[in-house]
């Protein structure tokens, strides 16, 4: 198991620890963030959860690459894409507030993750990207859309994906994507006090504005599988993932 569980009075933390490989995820990892979130509303004294990563390099990598390995399918891209989603749901609909933390990069499925806790705080390091259009050619969920337009805008959000470039940690607060900036040596006292200042809040307070929140960005959610089935089913697909393994620019043929 790679995320650290840390239950310390009102404060429950999660943190991914896969430094080596800039805390990639892989499917056992988002499954024990799941039962992180589960762990987290069955407590009684818990008031804050917070995701962070390990190392300073990285919050979230994204998706371990070596998983697309043996997809052969637009049905393997439909089943993942679910898969990450009921993560990213379960994230979201945690009872309590969560922060984000952010120290280096959050890319593709950190970002992801970081989009779906509901404040994101980082340090001058922390980088914002979803570069699948120069790396596997893939897509996300109509729920991934639907947060970053949320977060960002419509018009910020395909600049992110198109340019496949990053967002650095002063810009993010600029557009909205992260509500504070600390400095790296004072991060963790800065999360503490935030954590106890959303502990001392009125739970219910909270907790009701999340879910309205979520429930007008949800309203008549578009259906999403032809979009995953055109890019997880293309012969780009496969040939991105084997030149992100391969360790060389993918040949795009549009199809």
């Amino acid at each position: 198991m790679t995320i650290d569980v840390v239950l310390s009075g009102p404060v429950a933390t999660a943190t991914v620890n896969r430094p080596a490989a800039r805390n990639a995820m892989t499917m056992a990892m988002y499954e024990a963030l799941a039962e992180f979130c589960d762990q987290v509303d069955a407590s009684d004294e818990v008031r804050v959860a917070v995701v962070r990563g390990a190392g300073g390099k990285a919050f979230v990598s994204g998706t371990d690459i070596t998983h697309f390995r043996d997809f052969h399918g637009p049905k393997d891209g439909i089943d993942y894409e679910r898969r990450i989603e009921t993560v990213l749901a379960r994230l979201e609909q945690v009872t309590v507030p969560t922060v984000a933390v952010v120290d280096g990069y959050a890319t593709g499925g950190g970002l992801t993750i970081a989009a779906a806790c509901d404040l994101r705080i980082g340090t001058p390091n922390a980088r914002f990207g979803l570069p699948i259009a120069r790396t596997l050619g893939n897509c996300v969920s109509m729920a991934t859309y639907a947060r970053l337009t949320h977060l960002i805008g419509a018009a910020r959000t395909l600049q992110l994906i198109y340019t496949a470039g990053f967002v650095d940690a002063e810009e993010a607060v600029r557009i909205g994507l992260v509500g504070e900036l600390v400095a790296a040596g004072e991060l963790d006292t800065r999360v503490d006090e935030l954590c106890t200042q959303l502990a001392g809040h009125a739970p219910l307070t909270m907790r009701a504005s999340k879910i309205a929140l979520r429930r007008l960005r949800e309203h008549a959610l578009p259906l999403d599988e032809d979009l995953v089935s055109l890019c997880y089913g293309s012969e780009d697909f496969q040939e991105g993932v084997a030149a992100f393994l391969d360790k060389r620019p993918p040949r795009w043929r549009g199809r």
